[in-house]
């Protein structure tokens, strides 16, 4: 049975997260298994770079403010809902720099 080590879902479709993005140098540390939506949800709202710097354990993304409110609607979410993940405003204001 898989379960996303983020938001603890059940018997879900789980995906390889580097805690520390691969770019950032972090191919062979750590990682976790993540459900598609929490991973997509990760990448939509921070770069890479914001990741490496505050966001390398699963406790870190728990705690953060932004994230937080996604894993408690998320837990609330059949395992087999489709959901379409956007790039957050911020980050994209963010990439046209």
């Amino acid at each position: 049975m898989n379960f996303c080590e983020l938001c603890g879902r059940q018997e879900v479709e789980t995906t390889v997260h580097h805690l520390l993005p691969k770019e950032m140098g972090g191919t062979f540390d750590a990682t976790a298994n993540l459900c598609h939506p929490c991973h997509k949800q990760i990448h939509a709202l921070y770069t890479n770079e914001e990741i490496a710097a505050r966001l390398t354990t699963i406790k870190e993304l728990r705690e953060d403010v932004q994230l937080n409110r996604f894993i408690k609607w998320i837990r609330k979410q059949p395992p087999t809902k489709i959901m379409k993940i956007k790039k957050s405003n911020e980050r994209k204001r963010k990439n046209r720099r």
